[in-house]
């Protein structure tokens, strides 16, 4: 059953209601990530057994998916100034690395990353919780930056150009005119790239992160009992993307992505 929130009192403005959103669903996730061994252990084996291995998994999904999610905006940013520069080595780059990253499997990237990048440059050895942070970041960067270059062309070029007038910097239109209107036009994507992100998450285990795939994996290699470990792992991660969706979607609520008054 979808995981319901209550509904706020009527007199409260849209940015209270979401507000009031985004506070309890991240309780509920702090909740979940702290005491969910206790309901899992409850329940029959192979599951009752392995719920902290449950637990711990989940912890490591989320920080993957935190981390990783923070990282790809910054270089999704980074990405779309670089091709909406006027500066062709820029353009160049970004789109080379935007073609490079949105066309190939995230699975290769990932394996790239732990496997060929150490090779490539031996200085630099990362653990693979690091090296799936960092394949998981610049992929999920590269859909953010179309998103976000999405963002920036729509804002109308008239509001640039009055801002300029109006004495304003190249550094200051772009914070307190541009950016905002653009992250507002690029947020409900921003937010579908982050909840994708949770579950493209599940391919670390390809490089041994002992994440909440992994850990259903290892247990129904050892338990022989695949059905309540697969669906286990499968009802946690729809839980943790129905917590995420709720927390995004008062985001956009919040900020008044469709621009509908409270």
């Amino acid at each position: 059953m979808m995981l319901a929130f209550p509904a706020w009192p009527r007199h409260w403005s849209r940015q209270q209601r979401s507000s009031a959103t985004m506070v309890l669903a991240s309780v509920v996730l702090l909740l979940l990530l702290w005491l969910m061994a206790i309901p899992l252990a409850m329940a029959p084996e192979p599951i009752g057994e392995n719920a902290q291995a449950f637990a711990e998994g989940t912890r490591v999904t989320v920080q993957l998916t935190v981390l990783a999610g923070l990282a790809g905006i910054v270089i999704g940013i980074l990405a779309a100034l670089g091709k909406t520069s006027r500066l062709p080595p820029l353009r160049w780059v970004a789109s080379f690395y935007i073609w490079v990253v949105r066309g190939t499997p995230l699975l290769v990237q990932v394996l790239f990353v732990f496997l060929a990048l150490p090779a490539l440059v031996p200085a630099l050895q990362l653990s693979d919780f690091a090296s799936a942070c960092v394949a998981l970041a610049f992929n999920a960067g590269a859909y953010n930056a179309e998103a976000i270059r999405s963002g920036l062309l729509a804002v109308p070029r008239g509001q640039i150009e009055a801002a300029r007038s109006l004495g304003l910097s190249r550094w200051y239109t772009f914070i307190d005119v541009t950016f905002p209107q653009a992250f507002k036009v690029a947020l409900p994507p921003l937010v579908n790239n982050t909840v994708a992100l949770l579950k493209d998450s599940s391919l670390a285990y390809a490089i041994g992160v002992v994440e909440l795939t992994n850990v259903g994996n290892r247990i129904q290699a050892a338990t022989f009992q695949p059905v309540p470990t697969l669906v286990t792992t499968a009802l946690i991660y729809l839980v943790l993307t129905t917590v995420l969706t709720q927390i995004s979607g008062a985001v956009e609520r919040r900020y008044d992505v469709e621009g509908r008054q409270p």
